[in-house]
């Protein structure tokens, strides 16, 4: 497969493959109760199998599993329920995109929510992307301000 690459050496294909990879692997670990590092090799090799960007999605597990307390702190106030009552796969997608929108600067807001919609979309209930979309905006609005203001300047 040949993928293109931006010019600063990021695969949005691969990163795309990690996140979905990222959702399942929350969802596994949030049922199992298992470790992120179990979660992270378990995954692991069909990562490289799907041709996904590992790192990345290493990044994104292991950071939702350091942060989560924090995460779903930042989150709560734009949810309309407690974090644990919401579907399991939208959770999974709510902590990821949290995670980037606070901790991944470099990622672009419209991507992180577009990626978490996506995955709602292929692995969530019928209209679960509809709720993540709506949480998602509320949280960059006021999260990645500045960036969404420049974004409609343009």
């Amino acid at each position: 497969m040949n993928h293109r690459r931006r010019p600063d050496g990021i695969d949005p294909v691969a990163r795309s493959r990690a996140r979905r990879r990222a959702v399942q692997a929350l969802y596994a670990w949030q049922l199992s109760g298992a470790t992120a590092r179990d979660v992270i090799a378990q995954f692991a090799h069909e990562q490289a199998k799907e041709v996904a960007d590992l790192e990345y999605f290493e990044d994104l597990v292991r950071g939702v599993d350091a942060h989560q307390e924090a995460l779903d702190d930042a989150l709560q106030p734009f949810l309309d329920r407690d974090i644990e009552q919401v579907d399991p796969v939208e959770r999974a997608a709510l902590r990821i995109a949290t995670y980037e929108l606070r901790m991944r600067p470099d990622v672009p807001y419209r991507v992180v929510i577009n990626e978490a919609i996506e995955g709602v979309k292929r692995f969530g209930a019928e209209h679960g992307h509809t709720y993540i979309n709506g949480v998602l905006d509320r949280a960059a609005a006021e999260w990645r301000a500045v960036e969404m203001q420049a974004s409609r300047k343009r």
